[in-house]
């Protein structure tokens, strides 16, 4: 029986059982979903905001994009109710007691602007916790909204929403994925609850699409950065933490905001990572930083290039020492053409961030361009 068909027999039938005491995630239902692999667009650290919702009397809308997974303390209360580590709405009610149900059309709504626009491959609507007043549905539709716009704008009936996630039952005290194939490139989505309930958090996975417009204008750019496009595609190890914050904006803030494997033992082996840049570009310079990494950073590391998917590796940053909990700048003796890049740590060891400072190609700003307006639905 799938998830719609229990829904539509019993209406309980996606709830958790009540919460008896100990870890509290002992009985959360989680989900392996592929798409997880990639960016997070409505990751805070890019940028992303809860820009508006229409109730939060419960727990506040920003609660959806905090990155660490929601805490549940069984004796937190306020002068509102039982606090939650979510986005919560109060019960919506009927017309008066004789209708005390919503109507089937009602429901609440949070607009998450999105800190990378681009093309949406999968959402997480993750209930942890909100065991018995989870939504009974929940859908998403997008928008692409160019520059800044406030609530106002977003809600105006000019705008064009595209439902992205039909309405569709979820389970509470779980992650429910929703795969997306639109392959249009969107700046924001509206998550609804039908009718009411609590959502823990969101998240957009994707692949960021920049304005090249915006790329051109600025001349040198970090080519690698996930803000401009760049993508983490494989690793040897990524045991302590993903190898896409590597080339996340801003300096990392602890020691897991970077990527970090386990200890190598194999002697004559090394830990090593590939990125593919936003398009093909001229790399002039590097920084390779080690924030936070003071016992565990890479001891040395090495740059290769690779420019096309067949194109032979060469050497842009031969193997050098580095230093922990410290910014490494390289300037480059030649501009190293490249649309792939491999960082290897020697032997093993952490690094916080990577940049790549440079500017596109004319055969990489064509490729973006046409990249752009392929997904932009002008």
């Amino acid at each position: 029986m799938t998830t719609t068909d229990a829904h539509l027999e019993d209406p309980h039938a996606n709830d958790a059982a009540p919460y008896g005491g100990g870890d509290p995630y002992t009985d959360y239902r989680g989900g392996d979903f592929p798409f997880t692999e990639l960016v997070d667009l409505a990751d805070r650290r890019l940028g992303a905001g809860v820009v508006a919702a229409n109730d939060e009397f419960f727990a506040e809308r920003e609660n959806l994009l905090i990155r660490e997974r929601a805490v549940f303390d069984p004796e937190h209360f306020g002068h509102k109710g039982k606090i939650m580590d979510g986005w919560e709405t109060r019960r919506r009610r009927g017309t008066d007691g004789s209708h005390p149900f919503p109507a089937p059309e009602d429901h609440d709504w949070a607009i998450v602007r999105l800190g990378a626009p681009g093309v949406i491959r999968g959402i997480v609507v993750d209930t942890a916790h909100f065991r018995g007043n989870y939504p009974q549905r929940v859908s998403v539709q997008a928008a692409a909204v160019e520059g800044s716009p406030g609530p106002e704008q977003l809600l105006d009936s000019e705008v064009k929403w595209e439902e992205i996630v039909a309405p569709t039952p979820v389970r509470g005290h779980a992650a429910n994925g929703f795969e997306i194939t639109s392959e249009r490139r969107f700046t924001h989505i509206r998550l609804c609850q039908h009718p009411d309930g609590g959502v823990a958090r969101l998240r957009v996975h994707g692949e960021v699409v920049p304005d090249p417009q915006w790329l051109d204008l600025l001349g040198t750019v970090d080519l690698v950065s996930v803000l401009n496009g760049g993508v983490y595609e494989d690793a040897s190890d990524k045991f302590y933490s993903s190898p896409t914050q590597i080339i996340l904006p801003g300096t990392s803030r602890k020691m897991d905001d970077g990527w970090e494997n386990r200890r190598r033992r194999v002697r004559d082996t090394n830990d090593w990572v590939r990125f593919r840049l936003v398009a093909q570009g001229a790399i002039r310079a590097v920084e390779i930083d080690t924030a936070y990494l003071k016992g565990n950073s890479a001891g040395w590391i090495a740059l290769s290039g690779r420019n096309g998917e067949s194109g032979e590796w060469f050497e842009i940053i031969p193997r050098t020492r580095l230093q922990p909990d410290t910014l490494h700048r390289f300037k480059l003796p030649a501009q190293a053409v490249a649309t792939h890049v491999r960082l290897d740590a020697f032997p093993d060891g952490g690094v916080a961030r990577m940049r790549l400072h440079g500017a596109l190609t004319e055969q990489g700003a064509a490729e973006l361009r046409a990249r752009y307006e392929d997904v932009a639905g002008r």
